[in-house]
């Protein structure tokens, strides 16, 4: 079935977890009244739940469909992502659950989004169906929630403020006292947990992916250092965003012929960020065996996370540091809860973006960047989300 004649517009899959349900909430509120849209998940009385809830935001919900699908059931999945134009998917760890609904997006040319923070996944669905993805018109883009859209996003919006054609090296500094749900830390001690495994799908997709002519884009690893520019202790953050950040530069000539990313966790105190780089360090060495791992996950429930009022409380910025061709640019972006909030905020607008904004005729897996750049941060400034330049020099 072509995608413009399809049964919905958007399909939200994992909509009762904790980071779904929100971004069903947020749906419920935003989407506009043509948007034909419906939340799926494999337990239909949760979903029924789901739904009361949401008609308590908006009562046009109580007729909202419900589609019942499985992450390990095929059929079900290739039923669903023929059923819509865009599919949203919340269900991870990705690298256990999500591969098949990612082949069967990209089988039915239908748009992928998923909040997934995990190298590993995102390079071997590269390798599996990026071809195929680009055959059936589909654009699957990973890492669509604070990881990585405020930084890809943010590292786009900086290089806009410099020249052009020369070479860019721009750093980001991220700073938060958000806390984090059973979910996010199941995803984040798996990655972890799969050193290994994570190297080989990145080497595996350096022999499929076509090498930059002319052109230099890449991430570094940073030292930790005290930064001046931004009066803080820079830490370097082992996330996938400085990857997503690289490819995004990889994809447009405008990130100049030679660019360079880093990216930093920052943090005002030096010995809070001795204090982190240890934590950080025993939890890296914790998920190499397997009984610490799982006691660890064992400390946070899948399906929770922190409650409004904390929610309410937290914040996140990420301050940019650009500079090119003798001018040098301070950006910054922010807003409120990351992990949830903020994520579900991001996710919603991605799957509206992908299914009605004007946007670049690409396929296979791209960047939030490159599949939709400004028109998504249009979205998140009109949301909310700041998007500015502090100072130029």
């Amino acid at each position: 079935m072509e995608p413009t004649k399809r049964q919905y517009d958007i399909v939200l899959f994992g909509a009762t977890g904790f980071v779904g349900a929100l971004t069903a909430q947020y749906l419920a509120v935003h989407a506009p009244d043509e948007c034909r849209w419906a939340i799926a998940g494999r337990n239909r009385t949760k979903l029924e739940r789901l739904r009361e809830r949401l008609t308590e935001l908006n009562p046009a919900c109580a007729t909202l469909p419900l589609v019942t699908a499985d992450a390990t059931s095929t059929g079900s999945l290739r039923a669903l992502a023929e059923s819509t134009r865009v599919l949203a998917t919340t269900v991870g760890p990705y690298v256990w659950y999500g591969e098949g609904l990612v082949e069967a997006c990209a089988e039915a040319g239908t748009d992928y989004l998923d909040l997934t923070g995990e190298p590993e996944f995102v390079d071997t669905m590269y390798v599996r169906h990026d071809a195929r993805a680009r055959e059936r018109g589909a654009r699957l883009v990973h890492a669509c929630g604070f990881d990585s859209v405020p930084h890809d996003l943010g590292v786009q919006f900086t290089v806009d403020q410099l020249p052009t054609g020369v070479p860019l090296r721009v750093d980001g500094f991220v700073r938060t006292n958000a806390s984090f749900s059973g979910g996010t830390l199941a995803s984040a001690l798996t990655a972890l947990g799969r050193g290994a495994q994570t190297a080989r799908a990145a080497r595996e997709r350096r022999l499929h992916e076509p090498r930059l002519a002319g052109r230099r884009a890449r991430a570094q690893f940073g030292a930790p250092h005290f930064s001046k520019e931004t009066g803080v202790w820079a830490l370097p953050m082992p996330t996938i965003d400085p990857q997503v950040i690289a490819r995004s530069a990889a994809a447009d000539d405008r990130y100049g012929p030679d660019f360079r990313y880093r990216h930093f966790a920052a943090v005002k105190h030096l010995p809070v960020a001795i204090g982190g780089v240890a934590a950080v360090g025993a939890v890296a060495v914790a998920t190499q065996l397997p009984p610490a791992r799982a006691w660890l996950m064992s400390r946070y429930e899948a399906g929770q996370g922190p409650d409004e009022a904390r929610r309410r409380r937290s914040w996140f910025t990420v301050r940019f540091v650009g500079e090119g061709g003798g001018r040098r640019v301070f950006t910054e972006v922010a807003g409120g809860d990351p992990g949830y909030d903020e994520t579900a905020k991001i996710l919603a607008e991605g799957a509206l973006c992908l299914a009605f904004d004007e946007l670049p005729e690409r396929a296979g897996q791209l960047t939030p960047a490159t599949a939709m750049g400004p028109a998504l941060t249009g979205r998140l400034r009109a949301a909310g989300m700041r998007f500015r330049v502090a100072d130029t020099r």
